[in-house]
């Protein structure tokens, strides 16, 4: 579980095929030392683990999935990557719960503002921006940030960039149609799978019918 705080901005070494897995070893001066194999890291907000150490840098490997899901698999040698490592629980959580886990892949479909901030807004499929909220919590490349507005029928949704996360992080220098890793928040995944009609099963049949005021009264809730 990580907080969406970036530690440190590293840059990739190198990407490489080793089986069926791929590998990547990422320079990082900041954090490498505070880790150990087996380690979990969050790199562009995906949750990977630490599979060697090097002075200043480490390796982590990732299956086929986080690389056809996640822009990691757009990412060559020299590339700025953000870094987290794993929360400590009992610790202060100044970001949001981030589970390192991407839905998606979002793009950059304006950058604008006034003065030191910036208002980006970003363009994702539909059943990705129905989990986002107005003043609610996404992780964007694995920056924690708080939702300015949203509309799911267009696809569209806005966050706020202070000076500090355009200083410490890659989203400084994003341009326009640049793809960023989305995890949407957790709650509302949750929520939303509890409350909408489940998809049908293998079957053909709903494995849960929908939420309605008949089936609350039914089962006692009202």
């Amino acid at each position: 579980m990580f907080t969406g705080l970036v530690e440190e901005v590293g840059a990739v070494l190198r990407i490489f095929p080793a089986g069926d897995v791929t590998e990547m070893e990422i320079r990082a001066p900041g954090i490498s030392a505070g880790l150990c194999k087996g380690a979990s890291v969050a790199v562009m907000g995906a949750c990977l683990t630490v599979t060697a150490l090097g002075r200043d840098s480490f390796t982590v490997e990732m299956m086929e999935e986080t690389v056809r899901k996640t822009k990691l698999g757009r990412l060559k040698t020299n590339s700025p990557v953000n870094l987290e490592r794993a929360m400590r629980l009992g610790g202060r959580l100044d970001g949001h719960l981030v589970t390192g886990h991407i839905d998606g892949i979002c793009f950059l479909a304006e950058m604008g503002g006034q003065g030191k901030t910036r208002l980006a807004t970003f363009t994702a499929e539909r059943e990705l921006t129905r989990m986002i909220v107005p003043k609610g919590s996404v992780a964007l490349d694995g920056v924690s940030l708080t939702v300015i507005d949203s509309d799911p029928v267009r696809g569209l949704f806005s966050v706020g960039l202070i000076p500090e996360t355009l200083r410490r992080t890659t989203l400084g220098t994003l341009a326009v149609k640049d793809p960023v890793n989305l995890e949407t928040d957790l709650i509302a995944k949750y929520v939303r799978r509890f409350v909408l009609p489940a998809e049908n099963d293998s079957r053909g049949g709903s494995t849960r019918g929908e939420i309605t005021w008949e089936t609350l009264r039914e089962n006692g809730w009202i």
